[in-house]
């Protein structure tokens, strides 16, 4: 074995089948993205070359900085709620009774698709059916909300199913992450007289803390670029209230048939989650990374 291993021949042919998936799926249609960004195209035919134009054109378009302000509340809200993920591994970890059946239940929303997901929330967000209003009319509120057609209530409605979504994916990854902890320094840590908050605080977390960075860049990126539960449920409405990025692209490329343009919004999409994914990875940076065996 190590004389196989030893050959760069064979390393070679092992490793190139895995670089030409990457290099196809990956890198050829990022390379045909930027490409594409600067041409002016409808899908058929020869793209007309015309330089930084489409680019010059999407910094003054006031449509796009919209949708990327929606995307970067997104953001937002689902870095924060990893706080109460990591709230809930915590609990889960903790050896309560019913944690098996809790971290089942939180997994449900992980095992449905975006689009189900979406026919449900409409259902509960409906103006005169929906749950959520005849909850809200059985405490005596005349007036309720038309959660997604009005435009100061639509994105923080659509937050909250996407939220939700997300949720059993970063408390297993948390749950894994604290599970993995030795209970022998919780046990210390109790011996010496410390309470479970500051067991939480002074040793669980900094031993998660590399998972953690992860699931910030995950979180975020992620939100950046979201599409599908968004164009199922309002399709960027009213109005392009809750218009994303990724939903700006496609209406931009495949309803206005402008590829040269929605391929501009695409690359540039992929400059700003590189970016935030390097800002990111600078603010969480630490010289010392905590070990434990």
């Amino acid at each position: 074995m190590d004389k196989v291993m030893s050959n760069k021949k064979i390393i070679a042919l092992y490793v190139l089948p895995a670089l030409l998936l990457i290099l196809a799926v990956v890198y050829i249609p990022i390379i045909l993205t930027g490409y594409y960004g600067l041409t002016e195209w409808n899908g058929i035919g020869s793209p007309d070359f015309v330089g930084f134009e489409n680019y010059a054109a999407l910094l003054k378009d006031s449509a796009f900085w919209s949708s990327a302000w929606h995307a970067l509340l997104l953001a937002i809200f689902s870095a924060l709620s990893l706080i109460i993920y990591l709230a809930v591994a915590m609990v889960l970890a903790s050896k309560i009774k019913g944690a098996n059946l809790f971290r089942k239940i939180y997994l449900i929303p992980m095992l449905l698709s975006s689009v189900a997901i979406a026919q449900l929330w409409l259902r509960i967000y409906h103006p005169t059916n929906g749950i959520l209003n005849s909850v809200l009319e059985s405490f005596g509120v005349e007036n309720t909300p038309e959660w997604l057609a009005d435009p100061n209530l639509v994105l923080f409605a659509i937050f909250i199913p996407i939220l939700w979504q997300y949720a059993g994916f970063y408390i297993l990854i948390y749950y894994a992450a604290l599970k993995n902890i030795p209970a022998s320094l919780e046990e210390a840590a109790k011996i010496d007289g410390a309470n479970a908050l500051q067991i939480a605080w002074k040793i669980k977390l900094p031993l998660a803390m590399e998972v953690i960075k992860v699931t910030i860049v995950l979180a975020v990126v992620g939100s950046l670029k979201y599409f599908d539960l968004i164009y199922v449920m309002t399709n960027g409405g009213p109005n392009g209230a809750s218009e994303v990025m990724a939903s700006y692209m496609y209406k931009e490329a495949f309803k206005s048939y402008d590829f040269g343009y929605g391929s501009a919004i695409g690359f540039f999409l992929l400059l700003i989650c590189l970016v935030a994914t390097w800002i990111i990875r600078k603010l969480t940076a630490t010289k010392d990374t905590i070990q434990y065996s």
